[in-house]
């Protein structure tokens, strides 16, 4: 296109186009589109996520029929004119030549049918990645949280990615600062597989820093998006963008949010189409904790391990082990024994009358104490009579 042509199309695209010209851009569309894969790319250019018409208009019939019953007065094609000027199916092919990447529609064998589980699902997806997109998300779990994350968010959210990753699982996140690009760093620090969901277009690594994560996500996972080509990433792409983070996962898990944040977003699209959420609890002081704590009073739940994670995604059967405290000695204790140690001191040794006076015990069940406390190494005679021994001094009588 030669630069007064170009200059001639933008200033159409500022006016108010008559219904002879969008008719007239729409039939030149109609005729360079040769498939239904083709429309439906060209629809995802023409509108943004989630538009309730559009989408229910291609469900109803294909989208190149859409296309081709297209009326020139409907607000959707007057809305969509300046887009449709710019309209290029031959363009979008060598686009994806280049970027090695490839779209996806419903009916293909690597589509994810789990994003029909959302009213609005995406019309197509591009995929840039070697993996296959229906096998890594058979099982596979989201972590999302803050951008502007602290360590220990990011510590954890590290760690749950490598956890889950190492369990199979696909780890699926947003490649953003802070919580998104740990949890993909963690799945790849043990070889796992991830799948990365942009709010802008394939070619357009957001952040510009994060392109070298993207890449690796992609050798062995997957790049995916629902925006065409050059799309920037704007506020409302990333919020429709959640959409397919939560679709395409087992379950959510968040690791750190505030009140209003976008992790939140997602979670609501998750129990929305019936997925399990979780939380990961901060400090209460912590306001990029804040979202977690309400999305647990809300009745997420409550997640500290990846053991936890995977009970809450995996098969029935897979059980995160329970937390207990490591048995001691001490545990073993009957009462009057337990009374009797807990009677005696850390340092300076006690006598009979004194531990026998301490525990509230008689002069025999003290003595027959004593011998067994001696026998276990809980406790030692010295001059002047009995105190707790070694590691004891330290430790133990500090937890009772």
């Amino acid at each position: 296109m030669n630069p007064q042509d170009r200059g001639v199309r933008a200033w159409r695209a500022v006016e108010l186009p008559s219904p002879r010209d969008v008719a007239a851009e729409l039939a030149r569309v109609c005729r360079l589109v040769p498939d239904e894969r083709a429309a439906r790319m060209v629809w995802a250019r023409l509108v943004e996520p989630e538009n309730k018409e559009a989408i229910a208009t291609v469900a109803k019939g294909g989208a190149r029929a859409a296309l081709e019953e297209l009326k020139p007065e409907e607000d959707i094609a007057r809305n969509a004119f300046p887009r449709l000027l710019d309209i290029d199916p031959a363009r979008e092919q060598s686009i994806l030549r280049a970027l090695g990447a490839r779209v996806l529609i419903p009916g293909d064998d690597e589509w994810p049918v789990a994003v029909e589980d959302h009213p609005e699902p995406p019309l197509c997806l591009w995929v840039r990645g070697s993996g296959d997109l229906v096998d890594l998300t058979e099982r596979s779990v989201a972590i999302v949280g803050a951008r502007a994350a602290t360590a220990y968010g990011v510590h954890t959210a590290r760690e749950l990615g490598a956890g889950v990753a190492d369990r199979e699982f696909t780890v699926v996140s947003g490649a953003a600062y802070g919580i998104d690009a740990a949890a993909h760093e963690g799945a790849l620090a043990v070889e796992g597989t991830t799948v990365a969901v942009l709010a802008g277009g394939i070619d357009r690594a957001y952040p510009a820093s994060h392109a070298g994560l993207l890449e690796r996500v992609a050798a062995t996972g997957a790049v995916v998006t629902e925006v065409a080509p050059g799309s920037a990433p704007t506020r409302w792409r990333f919020l429709s963008r959640n959409r397919i983070i939560a679709a395409v996962s087992g379950a959510t898990v968040v690791v750190e949010a505030g009140l209003r944040s976008g992790s939140r977003n997602t979670a609501k699209h998750a129990r929305g189409m019936g997925r399990p959420i979780a939380a990961v609890p901060g400090p209460v002081t912590s306001a990029v904790s804040a979202g977690c704590h309400e999305l647990i009073r809300g009745g997420a739940t409550l997640v500290t391990d990846a053991a936890e994670v995977v009970e809450l995604a995996g098969r029935i059967g897979e059980l995160a082990p329970l937390k207990q405290e490591q048995a001691t000695l001490v545990d073993e204790l009957d009462p009057v024994q337990r009374r009797v140690f807990e009677a005696m001191p850390t340092r300076a040794p006690a006598d009979l009358e004194a531990l026998v006076r301490r525990s509230g015990m008689s002069g025999r069940q003290v003595r027959a104490a004593l011998a067994q406390l001696e026998l276990s190494g809980l406790s030692e005679r010295r001059p002047g009579g009995w105190r707790k021994a070694g590691e004891e001094r330290k430790g133990v009588a500090g937890q009772i």
